[in-house]
């Protein structure tokens, strides 16, 4: 098996994503599913290879990716930040890149919890003066 150059993880609401840079000609491959395979819609992929673009750097690793965890949304987020997070490792300008990119950033935005007395986590029961 070829040599790990990078590790990253990612993050966001439940989902985690361990993500391995290997040298190689720009395969994803992710939970050992085929990217295109794994996200169906456009916009998950794109997202996903939003870091490697932005570098220009999509033909010169392969990506290998383990997701637990979250939604479809979720997890596409994950492994953009994984990505992000190993690439960051590779340079110091490639780091200051994706910061200003604002791929580095951790997304902390999470489902808030019901609170008791309410219909949700906010949402109150109608109220009646009468």
């Amino acid at each position: 098996m070829a040599e790990t150059l990078y590790r990253g993880t990612g993050r966001r609401k439940t989902a985690r994503a361990r993500v391995r840079l290997l040298p190689g000609e720009g395969k994803i491959t992710v939970n050992g599913r085929p990217l295109d395979e794994y996200f169906t819609r456009p916009a998950y992929r794109a997202a996903v290879r939003s870091p490697l673009e932005l570098l220009g750097q999509a033909g010169r690793y392969d990506v290998v990716a383990r997701l637990e965890g979250g939604g479809p949304t979720g997890q596409a987020d994950a492994l953009r930040h994984g990505i992000a997070r190993a690439l960051a490792e590779e340079s110091q300008e490639a780091r200051s890149e994706l910061k200003a990119a604002g791929l580095l950033t951790r997304d902390s935005r999470a489902v808030e919890r019901k609170k008791y007395g309410l219909k949700k986590a906010r949402k109150r029961p109608q109220f009646s003066k009468r």
